[in-house]
């Protein structure tokens, strides 16, 4: 209501001026006619301004705006890929037992362009994942992930993120992870159920992990071919990947 009340109060205020001006150019020049010719101009122009102005300008700033805050983003996503998004990607790639059937779908090269970026994405979108837990699976994957908490919520903390739905669910996806693994006592001896229920939660975080790399892997190729070369050298996913150069 306040708001409304200063608007309101502001186009009066805006009104009053314009007649303030107009009844002072009457009183010096004594010219109606040329009050009312430029009045009706005026109103035939504002329609043209107020498209220029409030749609033209304002879309060409809010899209270099929204490109300000995506670069940045992916300077974050890069970021998390850097600190620990790679290694759980090996991490959860090892309990994939039908890792072999996606992967030359997730082994990017040079020659890759948008189509095949796309295509990856809609592979491992209808893909079913069953990841196998073996001994001590859970446990190092709970020590990793509690090493990784502080990092995690830096990355939570950063209100960049509401830019980016899917990075932030899968963010959200591993903290629900390392919450269940965090509440069970003893992670060596649980029942199939609860593995099942578990491994739901790995195969969550694995499609979305996967996906936001393959968007990121697409990212450096377009605007950087020299941290692109890295991540190809780099690749969880290709067994012949090696950082160095031969």
């Amino acid at each position: 209501m306040k708001k409304l009340n200063w608007f309101i109060f502001l186009g009066v205020c805006f009104l009053g001026a314009a007649f303030a001006v107009y009844s002072f150019h009457y009183l010096i020049f004594r010219d109606s006619y040329f009050i009312f010719k430029y009045l009706v101009a005026q109103l035939g122009f504002l329609p043209i301004n107020v498209f220029l102005v409030t749609i033209v300008l304002n879309q060409l700033m809010s899209r270099r705006d929204k490109q300000a805050r995506l670069q940045k983003l992916n300077m974050i996503i890069g970021a998390f890929f850097s600190d620990l998004g790679s290694e759980l990607l090996g991490y959860l790639s090892s309990y994939d037992i039908n890792l072999d059937q996606p992967r030359k779908h997730l082994v990017p090269d040079d020659s890759w362009s948008a189509p095949d970026f796309a295509r990856a994405r809609k592979t491992i979108a209808g893909m079913d994942f069953k990841p196998i837990l073996q001994e001590d699976s859970l446990l190092n994957l709970h020590e990793y992930l509690s090493g990784k908490r502080r990092q995690l919520l830096s990355f939570l903390e950063n209100p960049s993120l509401m830019e980016h739905e899917h990075f932030t669910d899968l963010l959200w996806a591993i903290f629900h992870l390392q919450d269940e693994l965090a509440l069970r006592s003893d992670l060596n001896n649980l029942s199939e159920t609860d593995l099942a229920h578990l491994a739901g939660d790995i195969t969550r975080i694995y499609r979305l992990l996967i996906i936001q790399w393959i968007d990121y892997m697409q990212h450096l190729q377009a605007s950087y071919p020299y941290l692109y070369s890295l991540a190809l050298r780099t690749n969880p996913f290709d067994s012949t990947a090696r950082v160095e150069i031969e």
